[in-house]
């Protein structure tokens, strides 16, 4: 990693924290996205990691978008390389076993947005505001965006957002189900961590499963859906978890899963 790090990776516990360090307002760049490409491949191959949660430093911004002036560059290569490789890396947020939790501690406005939309959970500061603005620069959002925010807050919605380019309160973000909570001012990380240590002690191979259905069977019709969650059922029966969670159960006692 360079010694300058724009994109910092710290562990506690069974969580991974990843820290956008890149002031003023953590825009993806170049560096930023090298970087972070770098750090999910640790964070993949650590098989102590039960949960990742995703940050920005300072208390004013998660991630303000890209960098404007550094946009041309981005774009030498063509808009379709440049989002790819955003794209395979918000992919695998998405579709990785481990929870996924963004801690929204300020603005998470354009690529931050989307980063945070590829995310399972949303955790945001109340101060934070969250959109995808790229239609006041005569563009759309090329990272997922418009089809992740369909998928949360229903296509008229988004529609109106993506058209206007609004950005939006913390307040608003929460009814419209965009995220999933509101922590105090400076206190989003920490609820964040609170949520993950609580998740990395649970059943992993089941919340694995779960996470899987939920991405998955949303795309397919119920009766197959429903077929493909009788089979993660069966999956489950076979883990040393579910019979850890049975005994702890009869036992009274706190169950400790393996994640296996």
């Amino acid at each position: 990693m360079p010694e300058n790090k724009a994109v910092e990776l710290t562990y506690t516990g069974g969580v991974a924290v990843i820290t956008i360090n890149n002031p003023p307002v953590n825009a993806l760049t170049l560096e930023v996205r090298a970087q972070l490409k770098q750090v999910l491949q640790e964070v993949e191959e650590n098989e102590d990691v039960r949960v990742l949660v995703i940050t920005g430093a300072g208390p004013k911004c998660f991630v303000a978008g890209a960098d404007i002036k550094d946009f041309p560059k981005q774009m030498a290569s063509g808009p379709r390389e440049n989002a790819t490789i955003y794209k395979e890396m918000f992919t695998y947020l998405e579709e990785t076993p481990r929870p996924v939790i963004a801690a929204l501690n300020g603005l998470a406005l354009g690529g931050g947005c989307e980063l945070a939309l590829a995310c399972d959970l949303r955790i945001a500061d109340e101060k934070a505001k969250i959109g995808l603005p790229e239609v006041t620069l005569g563009l759309i959002p090329g990272l997922g965006g418009t089809q992740r925010l369909a998928r949360l807050v229903g296509q008229a919605k988004a529609k109106e957002l993506l058209f206007t380019g609004t950005i939006i309160t913390a307040e608003e973000a929460l009814r419209l189900g965009l995220i999933n909570q509101i922590a105090a001012q400076g206190t989003a990380l920490e609820e964040a961590l609170k949520l993950a240590r609580k998740l990395a002690q649970g059943a992993g191979v089941a919340i694995a499963c779960a996470k899987y259905l939920v991405n998955r069977g949303t795309e397919l019709p119920l009766r197959d859906a429903l077929e493909m969650e009788m089979q993660q059922v069966e999956k489950i029966f076979r883990t040393e978890d579910l019979q850890e969670g049975l005994e702890a159960f009869i036992n009274k006692r706190p169950a400790v899963f393996k994640n296996r």
